[in-house]
């Protein structure tokens, strides 16, 4: 007898957006949902996986554009200077200076 042919509900269509955005593997996402394999879950949510990651990439960055534009948060700006803008910590090296002579030579002063 042949196994029922699996239609996605909008219950589950919601379900496999949230996980896919959060970054769930899509093993987990198909236990999730009942399915046995990530080839049907492909097959019937391909445009779902797609889109979930790029929307939750493009709400972050969002919320990281507004909070380094308020001028309230300096670290969001300053991590969007180095990651958008190709910002870089200047790194400075300081060294020990050079160790001493084993010996000091010092002028005798001449009698006059």
């Amino acid at each position: 007898m042949a196994r029922p042919r699996f239609v996605p509900t909008a219950e589950q269509r919601r379900m496999v957006r949230s996980m896919a955005a959060y970054g769930i593997q899509q093993e987990e996402i198909a236990h999730c949902v009942g399915i046995r394999s990530t080839k049907t879950l492909r097959r019937h949510f391909r445009e779902d996986l797609d889109r979930a990651g790029v929307k939750a990439n493009a709400q972050v960055a969002q919320t990281l554009f507004q909070m380094a534009t308020s001028g309230k948060n300096a670290l969001a700006t300053m991590f969007w200077l180095r990651a958008r803008a190709g910002w870089r910590d200047n790194v400075v090296s300081f060294t020990r200076p050079a160790d001493p002579p084993p010996f000091i030579v010092t002028p005798e002063k001449k009698a006059a």
